[in-house]
């Protein structure tokens, strides 16, 4: 497993950028790169569950490992979801990514926001990765800016 890492300035305070991200009309948009209809459902607990799933409801079931509104977020991804709400958590498939964290660390420049995000990940998903996060990045900078 790799670790990749992306950054944007925004123009826009800590909790704008934050809403953006996390508000599930915004949500959809900025993920769009990584799955059409992506959505995210979340209890918002530390130690709860969060899923993040496609437009079918498939994707991967989570949780929250630290929580610091607006500042930061860190998502531990356990396992995948199928559409029908069924997880699988041990699978020897899983296993070999469960645990992989995704963090959000947004830090105060004089009212512009410094967006860092990281994502642990298996080879063969970098460049997915790489293309969601660099083009859905930009639309969180546009929204944020421009909301």
């Amino acid at each position: 497993m790799e670790t990749l890492s992306y950054e944007i300035i925004i123009n826009a305070s800590l909790q704008k950028v934050w809403d953006v991200l996390w508000t599930p009309e915004t949500y959809t948009e900025w993920t769009q790169y990584f799955g059409p209809g992506s959505v995210m459902k979340s209890d918002w607990k530390v130690g709860g569950k969060t899923y993040f799933v496609n437009a079918e409801g498939a994707g991967m079931v989570s949780t929250i490992d630290s929580l610091d509104e607006p500042n930061q977020i860190i998502f531990k991804h356990l396992g995948m979801v199928d559409k029908e709400g069924n997880e699988d958590i041990h699978s020897k498939e899983v296993m070999e990514w469960s645990g992989a964290f995704e963090k959000y660390i947004l830090i105060d420049l004089d009212g512009k926001t410094k967006l860092h995000t990281e994502v642990q990940v298996e080879k063969e998903w970098r460049e997915h990765l790489n293309t969601g996060f660099l083009k859905g990045l930009e639309v969180v900078k546009n929204l944020a800016e421009n909301k």
